[in-house]
């Protein structure tokens, strides 16, 4: 079996003229990172793999939710093929994940998130907001061959405000 938690960045700052992938959060972007990533150790499993974009506002979000869920900070994995708008091209990268690993979160970007969560998940999301979190089931032994899986849980930062 294999677990798929997916993470979208949490809101960027748009008032300073950035590169894209330069981008930082906003303080709410900062706040409801803050406030997911406390709210969802039950719904992690107990060895997983951490993936990120390297864009500022996904790393960031990565780096605040492996603090609080007490992952040490260099167990991230950053990746540059992450910083992707395209659910196909993360569907890729996904699927390259080792075996070795049953669990794998990951922090991205939307239209990527949403469109791969609607294709492989078994409930429609209409948008996964910025610090929206979706786990993902797939009855698979081998990441290459994930099909539909299961939506396990949506946890929104409106759920707890």
């Amino acid at each position: 079996m294999k677990n798929l938690i997916l993470i979208r960045h949490g809101k960027s700052n748009w008032d300073v003229p950035f590169k894209d992938i330069d981008r930082p959060l906003d303080k709410k972007g900062m706040q409801d990172a803050h406030l997911v990533s406390s709210k969802i150790a039950g719904h992690i499993p107990k060895t997983y793999v951490l993936w990120s974009s390297v864009a500022k506002r996904a790393s960031d979000t990565a780096l605040i939710f492996a603090q609080n869920l007490l992952a040490p900070i260099e167990s991230i994995i950053f990746k540059k093929e992450l910083y992707t708008f395209d659910e196909r091209q993360l569907e890729e990268i996904i699927k390259s994940c080792d075996n070795a690993y049953d669990s794998l979160i990951l922090f991205g970007h939307n239209d990527a998130i949403t469109n791969f969560v609607n294709k492989f998940g078994d409930v429609n999301i209409s948008n996964v907001p910025t610090s929206g979190f979706v786990s993902i089931q797939f009855e698979a032994d081998n990441w290459k061959t994930i099909n539909k899986g299961r939506t396990k849980k949506i946890i929104t930062p409106k759920d707890f405000k």
